[in-house]
């Protein structure tokens, strides 16, 4: 977890509230409550890392209202709904409206934490792959078209004869390429570059549709 991640509870019960307070502190975890939905959109904190820990049933905006916000916004928190009147249908809505997970009250100490525990560790690893994602497109943007295509063909394991052939250009442009590709994405050697665009595609990239 980062040092500024934060467990975020939304919830219009104050024992409650100050309940989990308590226990997230007590844990070690950077702890914010809030006793409406209203007053946590306001605190501009969507992008915030950490975790939602949200109730569904609250005066003026209710727990689905605001995980419905938190998608127009783009916001990024993974949300754990936490309400003792869940039922299937509320269930599949929250989830269908980006919850992270679903907690019925009562649930135990432990639960409580495994939960936001594992919600926490969703953010971290999603946003450093939003970070590795965003420094290996920087390095990419630097490449000419023509590098990328000569990359393109590195990376697919075309030797350099047929990538210089398919292109209609010398091996000798090719190799300056080639040398120019490594330059711009901070790489030794081809064996690396393979390995970082594959990992880009295959893992960091985000899914071209869901």
């Amino acid at each position: 977890m980062t040092a500024n991640s934060k467990v975020i509870v939304v919830d219009d019960d104050a024992d409650l509230r100050n309940s989990l307070r308590c226990l997230f502190q007590t844990v070690g975890l950077n702890v914010e409550v809030f006793g409406t939905a209203e007053a946590f959109v306001e605190s501009d904190q969507t992008k915030q890392p950490g975790c939602l820990l949200l109730d569904v049933r609250m005066p003026g905006m209710g727990g689905l209202q605001l995980l419905e916000y938190l998608q127009t916004v783009n916001g990024h928190l993974p949300v754990v709904v936490f309400t003792g009147h869940g039922d299937v249908p509320m269930v599949l809505q929250a989830m269908k409206s980006g919850a992270f997970a679903f907690l019925e009250k009562p649930a135990t100490h432990q639960e409580i934490l495994d939960c936001v525990q594992k919600a926490l560790a969703f953010d971290q690893d999603r946003r450093r792959r939003d970070l590795e994602r965003t420094n290996v497109e920087k390095l990419l943007a630097q490449l000419s078209p023509r590098e990328l295509e000569v990359m393109d063909r590195l990376v697919a394991g075309m030797p350099n004869k047929k990538i210089a052939m398919d292109l209609a250009i010398s091996e000798r442009t090719l190799e300056k390429h080639r040398k120019n590709i490594m330059l711009k994405m901070e790489l030794g050697s081809l064996a690396e570059l393979i390995k970082l665009i594959v990992l880009y595609k295959e893992h960091i990239a985000p899914p071209e549709s869901q």
